[in-house]
């Protein structure tokens, strides 16, 4: 493992420590590392779904929805171990999911719409196949908030995470498979196999 995580181990040793300039010059320097890392992966997904065939869509729901997911999924697995209850770590997903949508998308898209109005001209985004993922997404949102709500009854499972073995396989591989459903929807959608909205 350490052979796979060497060069990123080496990269952000030049991130300073916190006790220059009161932790800004480390705040700078990690916030700039992480813009040229989100670039650099998406430029990079973004050549694998062209090389391998892929829309642009697929390639964002499966590679780079996957890239910025999996850290929140140890970091929620982390708070759901060390914290009694499981606010923290369900919190954790819905807060990180907020904050890509509504900050990584509501920036860049507010930033690029001051540009475009300054130059004279017009910033649009083409939807795509957008209103059709949203409403997969939803629907399966839903789902699981109703799985976690039944999971907290006493005859289950008794709370939202953990419990007997059983029903904990069960959320997982439910939750899994809905994952999956999810993927092949938008996929078959954006491959124009489905009707879109």
């Amino acid at each position: 493992m350490h052979f796979l995580t060497v060069f990123w181990k080496v990269l952000f040793a030049f991130v300073p420590p916190t006790e220059y300039w009161n932790g800004w010059a480390c705040f700078i320097v990690s916030i700039s590392l992480i813009g040229v890392l989100t670039a650099v992966t998406g430029d990079l997904a973004s050549h694998f779904g062209c090389t391998v065939g892929l829309k642009d869509s697929v390639t964002a729901v499966v590679f780079v929805a996957l890239g910025t997911s999996v850290p929140d999924t140890f970091a929620s697995k982390v708070a759901a171990i060390q914290d009694q209850y499981a606010d923290a770590s369900i919190g954790n997903v819905t807060g990180s999911n907020a904050v890509n949508v509504f900050l990584g998308i509501g920036v860049a898209w507010t930033i690029a719409a001051v540009y475009w109005k300054s130059k004279g001209q017009v910033f649009k985004v083409d939807p795509g196949s957008l209103a059709f993922s949203v409403t997969v997404f939803t629907t399966m949102a839903l789902v699981c908030v109703m799985v976690l709500l039944y999971r907290r009854r006493p005859s289950v499972a008794g709370g939202e995470l953990g419990g007997p073995r059983t029903p904990k396989l069960l959320t997982f591989f439910m939750f899994l498979s809905l994952w999956f459903v999810y993927i092949l929807l938008s996929s078959l959608e954006a491959y124009c196999h489905l009707p879109s909205f």
